[in-house]
């Protein structure tokens, strides 16, 4: 018994030296690796080879058979292990195939390589792991070769379409590797994964076009499958072409019996991205072809409000449109009653009457209407009292004006409703030139989890911070503000006079950007886009070291690029930006406009 228990202690010792050894082997080896010393790390990794395949571990070897150029003995290794590693045969011929490409023998390297793609006859799993490896070689064409024979193996035209994509794509075929990916999406019906990949892949226009190409002729061959259809309404609203959007979605809801319900929300994405005339187009559609539907009040009152939009957002407003929509509004109220679904026909109209028929009264009195039908909704309360106000604000009645708004900050304590009324208590304090006491708002503000509320309360922060103090009277400040509550309440040809008055008297005043960057702004609303240009040319001559002076730039090269078609003096303009003002929050998206500009593929 003694014996057989010295016997397995010293079995034990000698396997314990024998694995710590071999653990040694890897550690020594990588040590060297890391260290290039490839003259040292070789051996090791022969040693370890010769015991066992380890991928990583033949992957450096032959990094540093490369690196020591000791081909000989290269040679001699790789066909001892070729003809002893079947399994793993493949694995040893590409690596082969590396070392011989290093030694400038093209030709041979890629009889090993093919060699490589027919050792794993039919285990067709594994060559999706070559492919990859022929990727990270950078040798997109052997990898399209791999999956390609990995198909011709399985008889599966279907097999490995996502990875061929790719490859596809380093190799520049976007006509092959469109067709790999709608081929896929076909087969899988996932359509978020082709959205995807076609989002990461599709760049330069041309082959944006040959995307859309190809979607309209898969859908004239097959007209009753709905994946084509959806996938270019997808590539249209990335576009933000939603009028073609809107083509393809109206023949998938009448072809597949929708409803209307994709259409409602195409048209609410229209709307979020100020495409009025769209949206009211669509919502129109569901109001026409679906009378009887559960849609059909919803799209009745956003149809108006998306033309109202459009007729707010064309300067100068026309008053009698204004008067029209109102009209659509009192048919929609006659139609289906003042209830839930219809109470907010009843806001828009009180500031329309309000704000641009100049009828504050008749707006106050349909704002409490609206109020006393929508009692039990505080919610729609609270912004009813948010406008009634601001319309006490236009008739010059401050104090009723932030007793309403200090009552929705009471009763939305922590929503976004509370702090859109704080600010809006912070900017009547603002306009009545109690700088310090609407300071103290904005202060509390810029913590707001709103990010819009916080940016708004930070900016004008700072611009009450950096003009008070400089004299007793704060004069310029007072008359700023001033102009800024005429502006407020629509009163735009006196406010632009104002400015102009303001500029000529404190153009050396620390307000004086300020008043320029306001007069921009206002000019650019009513779509006066040369007067604006003057303003901003001021500020970038004379005011460029200040804050302002890379604002003005950017919005001076926008102009001349969305509104006035000057694209030499657009790019001009960006590239002078990202010169100037390296640290600019404006120097990604300059950079991005500029290379469009000059016709680069964005990446």
């Amino acid at each position: 018994m003694k014996r057989y228990l010295k016997w397995i202690t010293l079995l034990g010792l000698l396997f314990g030296t024998y694995t710590l050894r071999a653990q040694s082997d890897e550690q020594m080896a990588e040590e060297y690796f890391k260290n290039e010393d490839c003259e040292k790390a070789v051996s090791y990794y022969q040693k370890i080879l010769k015991k066992s395949f380890d991928k990583r571990s033949l992957k450096n070897y032959t990094s540093c058979l490369i690196k020591t150029k000791d081909w000989d003995e290269a040679d001699k290794f790789f066909k001892k292990q070729v003809k002893s590693e079947g399994a793993n045969a493949p694995w040893y011929f590409l690596n082969w195939g590396m070392l011989i490409e290093a030694q400038g023998k093209t030709d041979e390297a890629e009889k090993k390589y093919g060699e490589a793609i027919e050792a794993f006859g039919a285990r067709v799993d594994l060559y999706k792991d070559l492919a990859e490896e022929f990727r990270e070689m950078q040798k997109a064409e052997w990898a399209q070769r791999t999956l390609q024979r990995a198909r011709e193996v399985a008889k599966n035209e279907n097999l490995y379409r996502l990875e061929m994509a790719s490859v596809y794509r380093e190799l520049n075929d976007p006509e092959s590797m469109i067709a790999e990916l709608l081929s896929y999406g076909i087969l899988f019906r996932n359509t978020e994964i082709v959205q995807n990949m076609l989002q990461d892949f599709i760049k330069a226009e041309k082959e944006q076009a040959l995307l859309e190409k190809v979607l309209y002729e898969k859908i004239q061959k097959n007209p009753n499958e709905a994946f084509y259809n959806e996938l270019l309404v997808w590539y249209q609203v990335q576009r933000k072409d939603f009028y073609k959007a809107f083509i393809q979605e109206r023949a998938l809801d009448k072809r597949f019996k929708y409803s209307g319900t994709r259409i409602f929300d195409l048209a609410n994405l229209a709307l979020q991205n100020k495409d009025h005339e769209n949206a009211a187009a669509m919502f129109e559609y569901i109001v026409k072809e679906y009378p009887q539907g559960q849609l059909y009040p919803f799209a009745r009152r956003m149809a108006i409000s998306s033309r109202e939009e459009q007729v707010k957002n064309t300067y100068p407003v026309n008053t009698a449109e204004v008067q029209k929509l109102i009209g659509e509004y009192q048919k929609l109220l006659a139609e289906l009653g003042t209830n839930a679904r219809t109470l907010e026909a009843l806001r828009n109209m009180a500031i329309l009457h309000a704000f641009y028929l100049d009828e504050k009264d008749k707006a106050i009195d349909i704002l409490t209407k609206a109020i006393e039908a929508g009692k039990t909704e505080k919610e729609f309360v609270d912004k009813c009292k948010l406008d009634l106000g601001d319309i006490y604000l236009l008739q010059g009645e401050p104090w009723e004006a932030t007793l309403l708004y200090s009552q929705v900050e009471k009763s939305q304590k922590d929503d976004v409703l509370g702090y859109e009324a704080k600010l809006r208590n912070a900017k009547l304090h603002y306009y009545k030139a109690d700088f310090a006491l609407s300071k103290e708002v904005l202060d509390i503000l810029k913590k707001a989890t709103s990010r819009e509320i916080a940016n708004d309360a930070n900016d004008l922060s700072l611009l009450i911070m950096d003009n008070t103090g400089l004299d007793s009277s704060e004069t310029a400040m007072r008359e700023y503000s001033n102009v800024e509550l005429l502006l407020f309440q629509n009163r735009t040809g006196e406010a632009i006079d104002s400015l102009k008055h303001l500029y000529a008297k404190y153009q050396d005043h620390s307000l004086a950007d300020e008043i320029l960057w306001l007069t921009a702004k206002t000019y650019m609303k009513l779509d006066s886009n040369q007067q604006a240009l003057e303003a901003l040319k001021i500020i970038k001559e004379k005011f460029h070291y200040d804050i302002l002076g890379d604002d003005a730039l950017f919005t001076m090269a926008k102009l001349y690029q969305e509104k006035l078609n000057d694209k030499d003096e657009a790019m001009k303009l960006y590239q002078e930006l990202l010169e100037k003002y390296p640290g600019s929050i404006f120097i990604a998206e300059s950079r991005k406009r500029f290379r469009t500009l000059r016709g680069d593929p964005i990446n």
